[in-house]
């Protein structure tokens, strides 16, 4: 009878190195495909946000969706309407139906659904406003949008117009849909695209707390991109400067450091 031979520990130990280092070398690869699969999950769902949007436009004589209804006049009694949905206290559910965007999306408007980046799962953030589901991971441009219904902003740029689809300056430029966060810590979800300029009523001021996520490819040698969703329907990654982010810890700041690059294509005009 021939004995049989076993591995020695030598052959088992070098075994071991040859598979840690295709594990070094795997890994890598493996965790840019799992970036470049979100990245295009989420080129998607900005895709389809702006095609709704448009679609809305479409039904109400060209006139966007507004950010918000929460003035008595536009509501009564009722909540506040926003244009990823409803919600009425903190311990009520948000209705995702009743957003002005919700009839024109199919499936259901949750956390993993089109209205959050997959780049920024639920639990990766606080809810905005402390409520105890995600409203959405990606911001509206109401500011340059729907001025007069977007709430915190509008006492300040109420009187400038409500646009229209035919009256959009630059559309392949301007943002309607973007990556969102609040750099507050543990950051918070935010559901506005706020610009890189405030108006103070008289001029442009720089806003201290923009609100563009660079979440896509972060990591220590490289600041991320963000996915830009525009009026012409078109989806693109921006990828950030140095001098763009005004928090870097968290990858937040904005495209450019003027308004009339993508947020308020008019802005000059504002003087």
């Amino acid at each position: 009878m021939i004995p049989r031979r076993g591995f020695t520990l030598i052959e088992l130990l070098v075994t071991v190195a040859i598979i840690a280092v295709l594990m070094g070398l795997l890994l890598p690869a493996l965790a840019s495909a799992r970036g470049a699969a979100r990245a295009a999950a989420c080129g998607s769902n900005g895709r389809q946000l702006v095609i709704a949007w448009t679609a809305y436009a479409n039904d109400y004589r060209e006139r966007v969706m507004p950010l918000s209804y929460w003035h008595e006049a536009d509501i009564g009694s009722n909540e506040p309407i926003y244009w990823w949905g409803t919600y009425g206290s903190l311990a009520s559910e948000i209705d995702y139906a009743r957003g002005f965007i919700g009839p024109y999306l199919g499936g259901d408007l949750s956390p993993r659904s089109v209205l959050e980046c997959p780049a920024q799962p639920w639990g990766t953030y606080r809810p905005q406003g402390g409520f105890p589901q995600a409203t959405s991971t990606y911001g509206y441009n109401g500011y340059y949008l729907t001025p007069s219904k977007t709430p915190g902003w509008a006492s300040a740029i109420g009187h400038r117009p409500w646009r229209r689809l035919f009256d959009l300056r630059r559309p392949s430029d301007l943002f309607v849909f973007a990556d969102t966060l609040l750099p507050v810590t543990p950051v918070r979800n935010c559901a506005l695209l706020d610009p890189p300029q405030l108006w103070n009523g008289g001029a442009w001021e720089n806003n201290p707390c923009p609100t563009t996520a660079f979440r896509h490819g972060r990591a220590r040698t490289a600041p991320g991109s963000a996915m830009t969703a525009r009026a012409d329907a078109s989806v693109r990654l921006v990828a950030a400067r140095p001098e763009w982010l005004t928090h870097p810890r968290e990858g937040v700041g904005s495209v450019g450091l003027v308004n009339t690059d993508h947020y308020v294509p008019d802005a000059q005009e504002w003087n």
